[in-house]
């Protein structure tokens, strides 16, 4: 049975959280002098009493939650924070259209980096700097950060950690959920830090490297300039923040053992070995033709490659050039790459790594079993057989994402849009990268989508950042019967 008021107790908290979050753009506001740190103080305090509200109501109803109710929780959670984030934009008139506001909020909670700004630099630093928080927040995922606040309440978090933490498997890093979700967050904020210093000690100033850290290490993408990184033409800086792209797709639990100096847990990894075969792989190869194809030095093409490369695997979606003037073999690569992902464990989106590993592995053993049918050869992962639940989660899985990158392209396509431009926008937005190809490029934004089109991306968005299963799940009927 659904227990309906400790759900409402759950996202009223949830409320209260978000509502602190926006208020803190109001310092910012006034630190540059800004006019519109109304737009937070009302968002903030719309959201703290809609939240306290609900959480004051149900505070003494029974807070145990099932498995169903953490999927109720997650997915609801993501539209709420969604919803309520959008209103700064709404209220101080940066994106006065409600459906564009919730597209670049979605946007941001889902850390996919799909716009509709033609003009970024026009917004004030604090609607910039919440536009950044957005993706820090999400990603690592609001529900694990509650997760550290929630057992204070007495609410075990064990079913809205399986609900939310990407990956078919997530790692436990401490045996109370409580610890892990702590530990995570401190993972993610030492990161942070490290970044915005390396980034200041650059050309960037402070502001714009607080705000580009913040999307680095949720693999979002928002920045603060229209041409994204290409803004600084600065080597160093796309070096540093490749280089923090590629720890966000890293599974944070190998980035615990990495800290601890533990880094023959990291390379004895088989997915993170995958992870950095793949992002090699596809760098040498994409660099060769690129020299071979265009008039630029060694060094800037390995560099505008190797960025481009991990930027897109890892679905921050930040850009140095636009790919789409590349030959066209190249940014057909790229296309390859929004499939694949960053590791289980990580801020990355779509397939992920680990899936991409099985479904490979499980392919060549099939051969092997066509010649020796009465054999039984298990998949193996990191040296140990994979139960065929896993095998057949994971083929479930990359199968309705093929089905829902069909079905979408063919929505998409109906409201006129071409083959590029429909692929690009559904695999993008349900792979949670921001840039994809023809309208949708790199140096396009989705301000000429209609509206129906921007709630059904916004959707496909959600339902990429919680790993299809989570937000499908409620669309079935048995989900709701008791």
């Amino acid at each position: 049975m659904i227990n309906s008021r400790a759900i409402i107790n759950i996202l009223g908290f949830l409320l209260l959280i978000e509502g602190v979050f926006i208020m803190t753009a109001i310092p910012v506001a006034l630190i540059f002098q800004e006019k519109d740190s109304y737009a937070f103080l009302i968002s903030g305090i719309i959201s703290i009493l809609i939240g306290g509200i609900s959480w004051l109501l149900t505070r003494k109803s029974q807070l145990s939650i099932s498995k169903k109710d953490g999927y109720i929780v997650v997915s609801a959670g993501w539209i709420l924070f969604s919803l309520f984030g959008a209103l700064p934009f709404v209220i101080g008139g940066a994106i006065p259209s409600f459906t564009d506001a919730f597209f670049e909020t979605m946007s941001g909670f889902t850390t996919t980096g799909a716009s509709i700004l033609n003009d970024i630099e026009s917004l004030s630093h604090g609607m910039l700097f919440w536009r950044s928080l957005t993706q820090w927040i999400g990603g690592m995922g609001i529900i694990v950060l509650s997760l550290a606040i929630l057992p204070l309440l007495g609410i075990g978090g064990m079913q809205l950690f399986i609900a939310e933490v990407p990956g078919p498997s997530p790692d436990k890093l401490h045996p109370r959920i409580k610890g892990t979700a702590k530990r995570l967050w401190i993972i993610y904020l030492i990161f942070t830090f490290a970044q915005i210093i390396l980034l200041w000690i650059g050309s960037m100033d402070l502001f714009d490297a607080i705000c580009h850290s913040f999307t680095t290490m949720a693999t979002g993408g928002f920045g603060t300039k229209q041409d994204s990184i290409a803004h600084w033409n600065s080597p160093y800086i796309q070096y540093v923040i490749t280089a923090f792209m590629f720890i966000a797709g890293t599974n944070f639990t190998l980035s615990y053992f990495a800290l601890h100096l533990q880094f023959d847990r990291v390379f004895k990894n088989e997915e993170f070995r995958y992870y950095l075969g793949f992002v090699v792989v596809f760098t040498v190869i994409m660099t060769v033709i690129m020299i071979n194809t265009m008039d630029l030095p060694i060094e800037e093409s390995f560099r505008n490659t190797l960025f481009q490369v991990v930027s897109i695997i890892t679905t921050t979606g930040f850009i140095t050039s636009d790919y789409m003037l590349w030959t066209p073999v190249l940014w057909v690569m790229i296309v390859v790459l929004l499939f694949f992902g960053g590791s289980a464990g990580s801020t990355g989106g779509s397939i992920k790594i680990m899936r991409v590993i099985l479904v490979l592995k499980n392919s060549a053993l099939e051969l092997k079993r066509l010649i020796h049918p009465n054999a039984v050869i298990p998949v193996r992962f990191n040296q140990q057989a994979v139960s065929q639940g896993i095998i057949t989660n994971v083929l479930a899985f990359v199968s309705f994402y093929i089905l829902i990158v069909v079905g979408g392209t063919v929505i998409m396509a109906s409201m006129g849009y071409d083959l590029d431009t429909s692929l690009g926008s559904v695999a993008t937005c349900l792979g949670n990268v921001g840039p994809g190809i023809g309208r949708v490029g790199p140096v396009e934004s989705f301000s000429h989508i209609p509206v129906l089109g921007k709630w059904f991306l916004s959707f496909l968005m959600l339902i990429g950042r919680l790993e299809l299963f989570t937000v499908l799940v409620l669309f079935t009927p048995e989900f709701w019967k008791k």
